[in-house]
């Protein structure tokens, strides 16, 4: 429901239209000057003000536009006048304000005169709802026993209104199971707004948590509503709280415990309910010990914890990541797709992943990008990662058989596959490698050619 303020200082004409508005869906709030007018501005939401421009009581419309402009620039302001001044409705306009209409007003004329401006706040206030939705897009892909638990814990979890705690290292995922607890819930078609504690300088914590009014603090320009504010009816995700101060804390700790917020700059009381749902990829326990974390904000958080598993604790998810991944990126790109070689998806699973699932897509991507041939090969990803535990070399020669993959290519993988492993042992030699193929030298160099495989630039030639 839009906020319309109307300030007049002919009491019957506020009557009349505040009535009117009213009837029509809207809330309406009346001041019969500009200091009253500043003062319902700053304790509540407007999203417009009808302006009157001739006013005895303090300063007039003009004034006051030029105040309302000054502290809220992006009010939509209607100015209102008995008289046609062209001169006058030229300089409110240049002023900031929105319209000109002249007295006696019916409703239906206001309407159509403010509408188009309440459509646009609307549209705004949406498109904000919108991308506070927007988390990262992927999905959440596995078959292991790991990923087949987190998503019956995250099912279990997502009817209730109990807060939740993810903890998990960097890179595995925390919000995604965030976002997914909300989407599954009762509040799903109400904001998920987040907020990263350490991507904020400790004093603008407060601010992103519960807003603030114009002039709270030095760069508070205007007044903004809180995570808190926005989140209100759905759900707030405070991603890596283990590194929220200790002040912030116990104003989040308040505000879990009474459903209360205050704006820094204001002693308003805002009501909001909200769901919490926090992650770290820290020990609050021993946060706790060491006096960096409050004990009673842990207990408040941790009602229902869930861990989210590494990546080297289900490595058997690599295939189907891989394949999720790279499909992604060539549909976003538009480009040609690759053939990944069985071969390369041992090479990936012999890796720890200290980046988790996070450093598995960069890498991915740099290879379906940076790979110049049609397959992609064990080698290419050894070019690209410090592999620590590889496979014996036997494993590049498993099976070639891949799900939903036509026979021509899994054939051409493996004729690849078989043509760069001898290539390499016999150090890019193409008469020795020939000879060992049992192929002329002029079809290898067809097949090379057909597959995109390039010798090194040191190998040797013949």
């Amino acid at each position: 429901m839009e906020t319309i303020l109307i300030v007049d200082d002919e009491r019957n004409t506020l009557k009349m239209l505040s009535q009117g508005l009213k009837l029509r869906g809207y809330q309406a709030l009346t001041a019969v000057s500009g200091e009253e007018a500043l003062q319902h501005c700053a304790k509540n939401d407007v999203d417009l003000v009808l302006l009157d421009i001739r006013m005895e009581n303090g300063m007039d419309g003009v004034q006051t536009l030029v105040k309302l402009q000054e502290q809220y620039p992006q009010l939509n302001v209607v100015m209102m006048s008995a008289q046609q001044d062209i001169e006058t409705a030229v300089k409110t306009m240049e002023l900031g304000a929105k319209r000109y209409i002249t007295k006696p007003i019916g409703i239906d004329k206001i309407l159509a005169s403010v509408e188009p401006f309440l459509e646009i706040s609307r549209l705004s206030q949406e498109n904000q709802i919108l991308k506070s939705k927007i988390v990262d897009e992927d999905e959440m892909v596995g078959k292991s026993a790991a990923v087949l638990n987190l998503r019956s814990q995250i099912r279990r979890v997502a009817i209730s209104r109990l807060s939740v705690l993810i903890s998990g290292e960097n890179g595995t995922g925390k919000q995604l199971v965030a976002n997914a607890i909300h989407q599954q819930s009762r509040r799903s078609t109400k904001p998920f707004i987040p907020l990263n504690c350490a991507a904020l300088p400790d004093e603008l914590v407060e601010s992103e948590l519960f807003g603030h009014e114009r002039g709270a603090f030095t760069g508070a320009d205007s007044r903004r509503q809180g995570r808190f504010e926005l989140a209100n009816g759905g759900t707030l995700f405070l991603d890596e709280i283990g590194d929220m101060s200790l002040k912030a804390q116990a104003k989040v700790l308040r505000a879990l415990e009474t459903g209360e917020v205050e704006r820094l700059g204001s002693h308003e009381i805002r009501r909001v309910d909200v769901r919490i749902i926090a992650a770290t990829n820290k020990n609050l326990l021993e946060e706790i010990e060491h006096g960096m974390f409050r004990r009673d904000l842990y207990y408040r958080l941790n009602v229902v914890p869930i861990e989210v598993p590494p990546l080297r604790e289900r490595l058997e998810d690599v295939p189907l990541l891989v394949k999720y991944f790279a499909e992604r990126l060539q549909l976003n790109m538009a480009s040609a797709a690759k053939v990944i070689d069985p071969g390369t998806y041992a090479a990936l699973q012999s890796y720890d992943w200290p980046g988790n699932i996070r450093e598995l897509k960069n890498i991915v991507e740099r290879l379906m990008i940076m790979v110049n041939r049609e397959i992609v090969m064990p080698a290419d990803v050894a070019e690209v990662l410090p592999l620590t535990s590889q496979k014996p070399a036997q494993s590049r020669n498993a099976t070639p058989y891949q799900h939903n993959t036509p026979l021509s290519a899994m054939v051409d993988s493996a004729e690849a596959q078989c043509i760069l492993t001898a290539l390499e042992e016999n150090e890019w030699n193409i008469r020795q490698t020939a000879e060992a193929l049992e192929v002329e030298r002029s079809n290898l160099y067809k097949k090379m050619n057909k597959y995109n495989i390039q010798r090194p630039e040191t190998s040797i030639s013949s």
